[in-house]
């Protein structure tokens, strides 16, 4: 079955209307508050979370994990540099215009415009043009072959045009008008965001009347809420609270792998990592496998590159990292000065904690000077994106998620020398990543991608280290199946009492 098919089949089955016998609200624990509900301005899982339900992506994925049919009913690759895409119809947004092709090209040029400064921006700056085409049809054009696009797309959330325009961007940021299964109803900064069913969605409606996403950075208080019954669902509980919880019958742990690869980012404009031997003394350091069984024990998976074998571009020949603790040492103390230069660590409550300060004692332990600096996400991600590379944190800990399981989505952004999120200026990793992204051959793609793996691995660029798990609390009564991509739709969750 040809793709235009089966998105058609996909699309009419998703568009069948399943409304569920309302029988409450639901109360969500997350590990922070969203750093913004404009879709195209930010991408961490505290907004994702929310923001998701809000809006409609031109493509979506099944739970599991097939690309079907969301706003884009169908699609067909007219060419190696076009991609066509056909428009639903009978959409309309939360405050009642209806969505149309214009507003769907107007999303892609605004989340592809350097000046609008999206950090999305390096998942789609291979789109060059969006036009409406044949009516309800609109075209989308890269610059050359990009065979990662249709897996991008699947973030690409689509805003009305009309109101960005008319509300500006700090007010939509504010009140953001989506056209998904549930609407903004009020955003308490620093609490929590309250959702309201969209009972005029177009796909399958949401069970619960409204849902509360409340910021809940302490992950023993998310527990405690959970088993009070004052929260349905938290986000971010690690394997000692699924132990818990596993007793008490009124509440469950879920799980499932992600692709979602954490790794510890170094400022290699500044000392001591700018420094080659230093960042390699870093990595001699970490002991990932005793971070991932004996400190995680959730399923995570040590990996030494940026990939995980959920994506397309994964090479399995790439040596895992030594952990040598003496040969960290022997290096730091052959460079004294290097070794007693404060080394800032950038982090927030959505991170593990417990990951972040067992990477603190290990460098220490070496003879780094390592000091935590714990902000709220909005704060920490501008300094992690800071335009000053040299004074980025010496540190930063990440889990990066592309939802497009293909290498593309996560190789490029961290490492693309001209990505706000990139610390590397490396020439032959650009042109290898421009040459993965542009190829229409799947062993081009994977040779491009392992020759990357291999450098960042020799030169210590990033030091990647595990394929992370995901794992949540929830009410008995909710079904809610985790999945790779960790998005959390509303409508598809049942509730039994």
């Amino acid at each position: 079955m040809n793709h235009t098919m089966k998105a058609l089949l996909t699309g009419v089955a998703l568009a069948v209307f399943a409304m569920p016998a309302f029988a409450r609200d639901i109360t969500i624990d997350l590990a922070g508050e969203p750093s913004s509900l404009d879709p195209q301005v930010q991408w961490n899982p505290d907004s994702y979370y929310v923001y998701r339900n809000i809006f409609d992506n031109l493509v979506t994925r099944s739970n599991a994990g097939e690309i079907v049919a969301e706003i884009a009913t169908a699609w067909e690759q007219t060419s190696d540099t076009e991609l066509t895409l056909t428009i639903r119809e009978g959409v309309t947004f939360h405050d009642g215009t209806a969505l149309t092709p214009e507003d769907v090209a107007f999303s892609v040029k605004r989340i592809t415009d350097p000046a609008f400064a999206s950090p999305q921006l390096g998942q789609f700056n291979q789109i060059t043009g969006a036009e409406v085409v044949e009516g309800n049809k609109v075209k989308l054009t890269t610059d050359g072959p990009y065979p990662a696009l249709l897996a991008q797309l699947v973030k690409l959330s689509i805003v009305p045009k009309a109101a960005v325009e008319a509300m500006g961007a700090e007010a939509f940021n504010a009140s953001p008008v989506g056209s998904g299964p549930y609407k903004i109803m009020d955003w308490t900064r620093g609490v929590s965001v309250t959702l309201a069913r969209n009972d005029g969605y177009w796909g399958t409606v949401g069970p619960f009347d409204t849902a509360v996403f409340r910021a809940v950075p302490d992950a023993a208080t998310r527990i405690a809420d959970l088993q009070a019954g004052t929260a349905d669902l938290v986000v971010s509980i690690d394997s000692d609270a699924a132990a818990q919880i596993a007793g008490n019958p009124n509440i469950k742990a879920l799980s499932a792998p992600t692709e979602r690869v954490a790794y510890l980012g170094l400022n290699l404009d500044a000392p001591p990592f700018n420094d080659p031997e230093m960042r390699k003394a870093a990595s001699l350091a970490i002991d990932n496998l005793g971070i991932t069984e004996g400190l995680l024990a959730a399923g995570e998976v040590p990996v030494a590159q940026l990939a995980s074998p959920a994506h397309f571009g994964y090479s399995p020949d790439i040596a895992p990292f030594v952990y040598d603790p003496d040969a960290a040492r022997a290096i730091t103390a052959a460079r004294p000065e290097l070794a007693a230069t404060p080394v800032v660590f950038g982090t927030a409550p959505v991170f593990d904690q417990r990951v972040v300060q067992a990477l603190q004692q290990m460098l220490n332990d070496v003879g780094f000077k390592v000091e935590i600096s714990m902000t709220d996400m909005p704060t920490y991600l501008a300094a992690a994106r800071a335009e000053d590379r040299a004074a980025r944190p010496g540190l930063t800990f990440g889990r990066w998620s592309c939802a497009c399981q293909d290498a593309d989505g996560i190789a490029y952004p961290l490492l693309k020398s001209d990505s706000s999120w990139s610390r590397v200026n490396d020439p032959k990793v650009d042109a290898l990543l421009e040459q993965a992204r542009v190829s229409l051959d799947d062993k081009v793609r994977l040779d491009a991608y392992a020759e990357v793996a291999k450098m960042v691995r020799e030169n210590y660029y990033v030091l990647p280290m595990y394929q992370a798990a995901v794992l949540y609390g929830a009410a008995t009564g909710l079904t809610f199946e985790p999945t790779a991509n960790e998005s959390m739709f509303l409508n598809r969750m049942t509730w039994a009492e």
